[in-house]
Order: C-alpha cells, then structure tokens, then sequence
C-alpha cells in the first residue's frame, strides 16, 4: 500500500532535509505532495540548492486526505508556524496519531500546535530548550521516534536514520 505524504514547506527550507527524504519516501513508492500558502509557487531552499514547485495551497487540502506529514527544518516551519491554518493542520496528525516526520526545525510547527508535551522528541540544538518549554522529553540523538508514530532528528547529518525509521512508520 501507497502512503500519501503531505509535506509542509515554505522558501528557506534545508534543502537536503526535503529533497534526500522525498526522494528515498518515492522511491519506497509513497507520494509526497508538497503544500505552502500558494499551490504552484516556486519556494527555494535555504543554501539555494533545491526550489520545489508546491502542489497544493494549504486551503485546497484537508489532512484527512492524507497519511503522514512531513516538516523539513530550516527557517520553513518557523515561518509556517505564523500561519494557524499550518498549525491546525499539523496538530491534526499528532491528535490522529498518524505518522509526523520532523526534522531539525521542524518540531517547532509543533510546539506552536501544543502537541508534544510528554512526547520523546530531539530536534536542532537551538531550539531544543523550545521543545523542553513545550513539555517533551528532549533527547539530544540522531532519531528519536515516540509512540510509534513521531518521528523526529536534530540536523542533515542524521537524514539516515531519519529516513529509516519515517519509512517504517509507512504502510
């Protein structure tokens, strides 16, 4: 089975924390869709390395539609996080239990959402004080996965074992 991957993102994303993960979800057969304020903008990564072409503005979609979220770090969720239509639409999947994947960053899209008090989470070393405000149990390591269905990483250097464990949470 096909998971259908809603991916929330905004210029000034890391750039191999979108394209490395998108690419291995793909391969593994699931389809990313990508989602911003704007169905087909142009956003670009934060190093300028990487411009995705958006899919869907955030009002054309619903998240019941799909089943898993994406957050690639950098400055992308933060700036997402302004927006309560991106905030809703994340606490959806945390309230749902279905399977979030955020990386470095990302997490920060759910502090805002209120849903990670008592959660094992790590993210970027910068916000990880945020995420300890916000309740959750912070791990300073490559991947934390909480509950079997949050998954999170502190940098591009643990895409790996991101990558890895976002699959198995896949159908």
């Amino acid at each position: 089975m096909m998971a259908k991957i809603a991916t929330v993102i905004t210029d000034m994303f890391e750039d191999v924390e979108y394209t490395d993960p998108a690419k291995e979800f793909k391969e593994a057969g699931h389809e990313v869709v990508t989602i911003e304020m704007e169905k087909g903008k142009k956003v670009t990564g934060k190093q300028g390395d990487a411009t995705v072409t958006i899919d869907y503005g955030i009002d054309d979609v619903s998240p019941e539609s799909f089943d898993a979220l994406f957050i690639p770090g950098g400055f992308s969720p933060d700036m997402l996080r302004a927006d309560d239509r991106f905030v809703t639409f994340a606490k959806h999947f945390m309230d749902e239990m279905k399977p979030v994947f955020a990386i470095c960053h990302g997490p920060q899209l759910l502090i805002t959402a209120k849903s990670l008090e008592g959660r094992g989470v790590t993210g970027f070393k910068s916000i990880q004080v945020d995420l300890e405000y916000a309740g959750a149990k912070v791990q300073d390591k490559e991947v934390v996965v909480c509950q079997n269905q949050l998954v999170t990483s502190r940098q591009p250097d643990d895409l790996p074992a991101f990558i890895e464990e976002s699959i198995k949470l896949l159908p």
